[in-house]
């Protein structure tokens, strides 16, 4: 162990597969499992679904998180070993996230309000598809989007489902967000647009009866919705941590080089 390294307090957190369970009883075993309440930093274990779900449920803690990866997908977590994690976790560096506040309101006209640490996403909920108004800041950019959908990305949600809808990838740091169409049919040449992250962006559906859409902040559903906002949070963040060698702002530039 490095000299004058002070030990951790670790409280680990597992997907419900039997891999990552296997890997939370090893490491239990090793480290000790401080409680949450008492706890310094966080290991999740899983992929990138979980990692999701830690951050949205410990996000009142304040505690950063490191993850492994133990799951399909990884981009938000580090390499698996259960060796020298005290010396890891010493060693991470932290990758602040901001993520996205979503308000929308029904056609019954309820509202809610979610956060998003990938993206918000609206999508038609029938074979119509949806004629949605885009506005940025209060001026309307698009008066009717025809499409399947569109979404908002975070910097770090844009390697996500926003690259399966050809969106941008996005730098860490950049302080800029992704609104990218799905499937989109009219205007015939809009491909979407990178936004200073200040924007707020507003999503009206037309003829909301006739062709229903649902909006989504990251796993948080909502149907039949008439009206989105979305904005970046200014006051809530969650700090990931990442091996050196694996830092995410790194990932983020190779994966545009991927073939």
């Amino acid at each position: 162990m490095t000299a004058g390294f002070r030990p951790m307090r670790i409280a680990f957190v597992a997907a419900q597969t039997a891999d990552a369970q296997t890997a939370l009883a090893s490491l239990v075993a090793r480290y000790g499992d401080a409680p949450l309440d008492a706890a310094s930093v966080i290991v999740a274990l899983g992929g990138d679904g979980f990692m999701l779900r830690t951050l949205h449920r410990h996000m009142p803690r304040g505690l950063p998180v490191y993850g492994m990866k133990l799951g399909t997908f990884g981009f938000l977590m580090n390499q698996y070993a259960d060796g020298d994690l005290p010396e890891r976790l010493a060693l991470a560096q932290p990758t602040l996230l901001r993520p996205l506040e979503m308000d929308a309101v029904s056609e019954a006209g309820s509202s809610s309000r979610a956060l998003a640490f990938n993206e918000v996403s609206l999508l038609r909920q029938t074979k119509q598809a949806a004629h949605i108004r885009v506005s940025l800041n209060g001026v309307v950019k698009i008066e009717e989007l025809v499409c399947d959908g569109v979404l908002v990305s975070t910097t770090a949600g844009s390697t996500a489902y926003n690259l399966s809808a050809h969106g941008p990838i996005l730098p860490l740091g950049s302080q800029l967000l992704a609104l990218t169409p799905i499937s989109p049919f009219r205007p015939r040449r809009w491909r979407g647009a990178i936004l200073p992250a200040v924007t707020e962006v507003r999503f009206e559906v037309l003829d909301p009866y006739k062709r229903p859409v649902s909006a989504t902040a990251d796993s948080h559903e909502v149907r039949d919705i008439i009206e989105v906002s979305i904005r970046e949070s200014r006051e809530r963040t969650m700090s990931l941590l990442f091996d050196p060698e694996h830092n995410l702002e790194g990932r983020i530039l190779n994966e545009q080089f991927e073939p």
